[in-house]
């Protein structure tokens, strides 16, 4: 059998992100997802060490690594289209489990079992660390255009670091308070050892 999976997900390099907004440099699906990987990393890391947890990190960079994944072949819906109104986000998450069952069955078999459940995301128990991770990442994103003199990115910042409060997440609240600020800093400064 010939396998066009892995193939398929190379293709996240060529997907941007924020279709709606002025960047100064654009984010591609790839990196995003692996960002949103790092950090869901990180915040089971925190959620086990700091507040009594006991998820598996790597677990959580897998899920984190295919949480986009369906963009393949849906493209990345800008936040604002996606969410106007229930009937468009209702059709938005059917054709997201369209892709999910699509790029599924482009495994072999013998794959399908440990893959699926990556693709589909239906691990409860994980799903508030990927989206936090998910939104952290897209905090970063603006941040760092911020950064670059790009004011578009300005009220998104605001609203995404919100939407992270929101999520009650201790270990969300915990990476925002570490490690945040440091997304707007220079290369010297976030080098320095001070």
């Amino acid at each position: 059998m010939n396998s066009n999976f892995y193939a398929m997900l190379a293709r996240m390099k060529y997907i941007n992100r924020w279709g709606l907004m002025r960047n100064t440099r654009n984010e591609t699906l790839s990196e995003h997802c692996l960002d949103t990987a790092f950090i869901a990393h990180a915040l089971v890391i925190i959620h086990n060490r700091k507040f009594g947890g006991n998820l598996n990190p790597e677990h959580a960079a897998c899920l984190a690594m295919f949480h986009d994944a369906s963009e393949i072949i849906t493209g990345d819906m800008p936040t604002p289209v996606k969410y106007f109104n229930p009937e468009i986000r209702k059709a938005y998450k059917e054709a997201e489990k369209a892709a999910c069952d699509r790029l599924v069955g482009f495994l072999p078999d013998y794959m399908k079992e440990d893959i699926s459940p990556l693709i589909i995301q239906e691990d409860e128990e994980y799903m508030p660390f990927i989206k936090a991770a998910d939104k952290l990442s897209a905090l970063a994103k603006c941040i760092e255009e911020k950064g670059m003199g790009n004011k578009e990115f300005a009220d998104a910042e605001k609203s995404t670091e919100a939407a992270v409060k929101a999520l009650n997440l201790p270990a969300a609240d915990e990476f925002l308070k570490v490690f945040m600020k440091s997304y707007g800093m220079t290369l010297d400064r976030q080098s320095d050892d001070k």
